[in-house]
């Protein structure tokens, strides 16, 4: 009988995983879930319960008996609910790594009585409200307003009751089928930013190139925003489960299910309940968006494969003589000596050619970054080497420091969250920049990425590496790492797509952190914890505004660091999932992101390098990158991509002034720089799916080519009007809404401006310091043929490489634009903030342009600050320009409409002006 038992019970365990296999019958294998045996009201404004679970199995190990819930409002808009184990202190991200409020202590009994009686169902906020049952637990998160159900873990038929174990953590929502839901990455999402249901979504760090679609790639961001159409009203919520253990997410379209390998469950809801409160309200939560420099906003160009010196700057040289913008160059490893990080090449760049090199850039206003990699080479030789194991800085394994390998052979790994290893790598920075005077650091590799997996040693009696084929295959001796729980788990999640072994070519994950803290659960936060280290470094040096690009995120890494999406490929494929990552990443709280323009590897064709371009100019972060082995790729390398780049290049340099001040509203509100169409246009249903055109900030909308061969795009536009930038008498018009067919020869990338908006633009030039000296002009656009309109608009300047971006430091300015029409009177005004910093400057808008209005005659009546302008003896000129319609007015059957230009302009940005005109009506002059 015993044995009969025992057979059956191995045999229902063997079903029970094989069912698991299939993410739709494995919560209701595994177990009944847990009954809430108490609530009551915590001294902090929130709420504590128990739950008892119902009954115990083994699959994936035993359950957590007792777990305590704790529910509370944060804000008007923001509810958490936390569930760990009652009795002890479970992993979860550290609280001074990322700053939140802390729950109560477990283990102690809070308020009156732990068995107090249940009288409460809900918990009610001014915007959410926390529902729940008690048996078998389940808990729904609802809309005041509009009475919505956002999250439901009541089980049905698709799902199961909410599991907790040591190391298996499930628990599934139900959704509406009509829900847009976005988010869950970081993944190469092939068909577009809109999740798709039964796709494969995995949240663990991995070195994976992005050309694997639909794998985890390099961070981990486990938040989704939810965007529903309700009566015809837009609803927009995002949830995120704050955990930074391995994740499986299965979203079904009418559910969603988490099977987390370790920590606790930690939601966030936030209501928004449009896209821009979402993001809003979770960079309140997680960290507002780092202010970069200016400069960072230009061009970007790089190479792996930059063997000396001299290449640079011909590569500066070149930019110059074909007269395509560039501000900032770059350098991968070939700067270094012997790959180490923090060291300079004695052959190849030679650091007083360097410097001298490096002074003729910065007095023309360029910038120089260096790549650095997490990996310390083991070289007693080697003074970072030195300084590190004698401040007892890297991750151990047995009480020695975990061996690796990665560029410049075996390698230790810092441990960023020991507090020391902060102040030993910020010297190491402070070290480094006395020898190189960089202006930022490309922090890569930092998943972490290991060429080798297990427990290596370093080879007695040959090179390792070789020196010769590939840098990246493993010569240390290594063995694997299977003998505990948390090398195996008993769960695996479908990590690289494949399910292979966490540890795999990454620190093994039985590793300890300081304070004990194991690799298996702090994983995917190491890219997080060296961005805050570099940041604290940077900033100490010279009290300049950092700039970091960092390859491996989680959440909150945007407050610290830009993101580039890893190494793509040459591929129309990657210029199209491109778009995507992108816009993703702003609803992730890292808006300055961008991939490698013309892709990685392997080299593109001529064709797609114009393309990429022409998409890459309107990246928040603009770089052109490109692989060792792979041909030389720089812009000017063929004279087609030169001419595209002159052209989108120059757009882009001519409205650096309107991308500043989208990195400031990022730094304030969180808003992305790259939005989704349906940010501006929620209504619209028709955008929810759109990945392939965006917009930078609200109203200007970029539509590229992403085909090969064509020369054309359809280009889908939300209702209004919309004004071609590069020729503004160009429209586009409808009230409903439709797709247009716009040509799109090689050279030329359309972008349009939407009406209601006042747009500052500068002049251009080749690189963002001289551009930014050059006059103003404003292009104020209203709805096409429209006889009553208002626009508005805004600007942020300020001195740029300041830590903090903010009003109140004489050193910046902040203006608000507008603009109406009505009854033949064309009105514009501004109002200005802290006018000394644009005053010290001498800045000047020398020109406007206003689109869209009614009427054939002339402008005339020119008033400027209560002055006509007869009276002032400006040489003012005036203009007009009929628009003519790509789709325009007459099919909607409205009036004819035109473009009026005011030149010789001389009001100043910092102080407040007005001005009008009067306007010529048809038959109503």
């Amino acid at each position: 009988m015993v044995t009969s038992r025992i057979v059956f019970s191995s045999l229902s365990l063997l079903v029970a995983l094989i069912l698991c296999f299939s993410p739709i019958h494995c919560s209701n294998t595994i177990g009944k879930g847990y009954r809430l045996i108490s609530i009551e009201e915590s001294p902090d404004g929130g709420f504590i319960g128990y739950l008892q679970v119902k009954q115990k199995n083994k699959i994936y190990g035993s359950d957590i008996t007792t777990l305590r819930l704790y529910v509370k409002h944060e804000t008007d808009t923001r509810l958490r609910v936390h569930i760990t184990d009652a009795k002890k202190q479970r992993w979860e991200v550290p609280y001074n790594l990322l700053p939140r409020e802390q729950p109560p202590p477990v283990g102690k009994v809070i308020g009156k009585s732990r068995k107090s009686p249940i009288t409460v169902q809900e918990l009610s906020g001014s915007e959410l409200i926390f529902s729940y049952t008690t048996d078998p637990f389940s808990f729904a998160v609802k809309r005041r307003s509009n009475g919505q159900t956002l999250f439901n873990t009541s089980s049905n038929s698709a799902f199961g009751e909410m599991v907790f174990k040591d190391q298996y953590l499930e628990i599934s929502t139900s959704l509406p089928k009509d829900a847009s839901i976005y988010g869950l990455g970081e993944n190469s999402q092939a068909n577009g930013i809109k999740l798709v249901p039964n796709e494969p979504y995995t949240l663990y760090t991995e070195d994976v190139s992005a050309i694997n679609l639909n794998t985890d790639l390099y961070g981990s961001h486990p938040v989704y925003m939810d965007l529903r159409n309700v009566g015809g009203k837009p609803y927009a919520h995002a949830v995120l489960l704050l955990n930074s253990n391995g994740m499986d997410v299965f979203y079904r379209g009418t559910s969603l299910t988490y099977k987390v390998i370790g920590g606790v469950f930690d939601f966030y809801f936030v209501a928004g309940p449009s896209p821009l409160d979402v993001v809003d309200q979770y960079t309140s939560l997680i960290g507002r968006p780092a202010p970069m420099p200016y400069w960072s906003l230009g061009f970007h160009q790089c190479r792996w494969g930059y063997r000396n010196l001299s290449v640079i700057e011909d590569v500066v040289d070149s930019y110059q003589k074909a007269k395509i913008p560039l501000d900032v160059i770059w350098n991968d490893d070939d700067h270094m000596d012997a790959k180490k990080d923090f060291t300079l090449s004695p052959i190849s760049y030679p650091r007083a050619k360097l410097l001298n090199f490096l002074d003729r850039i910065h007095k023309m206003g360029m910038k120089y970054v260096v790549i650095n990699d997490p990996g310390i080479g083991v070289n007693s030789s080697y003074g970072v080497y030195q300084r590190g194991m004698a401040n007892d800085v890297f991750i151990k394994y047995e009480g020695k420091p975990f061996l690796a390998q990665v560029w410049p052979g075996a390698v230790h790994f810092p441990d960023f969250l020991n507090p020391k290893t902060v102040s030993w790598w910020g010297e190491e920075i402070r070290r480094f920049h006395e020898l190189v005077p960089i202006d930022g650091l490309w922090i890569d590799m930092n998943e972490v990425s290991n060429f080798c997996s297990g427990l290596c040693t370093i080879p007695k009696g040959k090179k390792c590496p070789t020196g010769e084929g590939p840098g990246w295959i493993c010569c240390l001796d290594c063995k694997n790492i299977t003998k505990t729980r948390w090398d195996d788990p008993p769960y695996k999640i479908n990590a690289t797509g494949v399910q292979a072994p966490i540890g795999f070519k990454t620190i093994a994950t039985s590793a300890l952190h300081y304070n004990g803290v194991r690799e298996y659960d702090a994983h995917s936060i190491y890219g997080f914890s060296e961005t805050v280290a570099t940041h604290k470094g940077l900033l100490s040096i010279e009290g300049k505004r950092p700039f970091i690009l960092s390859r491996s995120t989680f959440v909150g890494s945007g407050k610290y660091a830009a993101h580039w999406t890893g190494d793509n490929q040459g591929t129309w494929q990657s210029l199209q999932v491109s778009i995507s990552t992108m816009l993703n990443f702003g609803i992730f709280g890292v808006p300055m992101v961008g991939s490698d323009i013309c892709g990685f590897y392997p080299q593109p064709t001529e064709e797609l390098c114009n393309r990429w371009i022409e998409v890459g100019a309107f990246y928040p972060f603009s770089r052109d990158h490109a692989n060792y082995y792979s041909p030389r790729q720089e812009l000017y390398q063929w004279d087609t991509v030169a001419e595209s780049a002159r052209n989108a290049l120059g757009m882009r340099y001519k409205i650096l002034p309107y991308l500043y001040t989208l990195n400031y509203e990022a730094h304030v509100t969180g808003a992305p720089i790259a939005r989704p169409l349906f940010f501006s246009f929620p209504e619209y249903t028709e955008c929810y799916g759109s990945s392939r055109q965006f917009l930078l900030g609200s109203g200007l909308m970029i539509s590229p080519v992403l085909e090969q061969g064509k020369t054309e795009v359809e280009a889908l536009f939300p209702p209004g009007s919309w004004y071609q930038m590069f020729d503004m008498t160009q429209a586009v018009v409808s009230k409903k809404g439709k797709r247009v067919t716009l040509p799109a020869p090689l050279n030329f990338v359309n972008v349009h401006l939407y009406q209601n908006t006042i747009l500052p633009m500068q002049q251009g030039g080749l690189i963002s310091k001289e551009a930014r000296t050059t006059p103003f002009s404003l292009v104020i656009t209203f709805p096409a043929g429209a006889s009553e309109g208002y626009a508005k608009g805004k600007l942020y300047l300020d001195e740029d490489e300041l830590p903090e971006m903010k009003l109140g430091n004489g050193q910046s300015t902040y203006v608000d634009f507008y603009a109406s029409v009505g009854n033949g009177t064309v009105k514009m005004w501004s109002d200005v903030k802290e006018g000394k910093f644009a005053l010290s400057k001498g800045w000047v808008i020398e020109k406007v342009s206003v689109l869209g209005l009614r009427g054939a005659g002339q402008a005339s009546e020119i008033v400027i600050n209560g002055s006509p302008v007869s009276n002032e003896g400006k040489k003012v000129e005036v203009s007009l320009k009929e628009h003519t319609y790509v789709v325009g007015l007459e099919e909607e059957g409205e009036n004819k409409s035109v473009m009026v230009e005011v030149r010789g302009l001389e009001m100043l940005v910092g102080k407040d002006f007005s001005m009008s005109w009067k306007m010529g009506i048809n038959g109503a002059n």
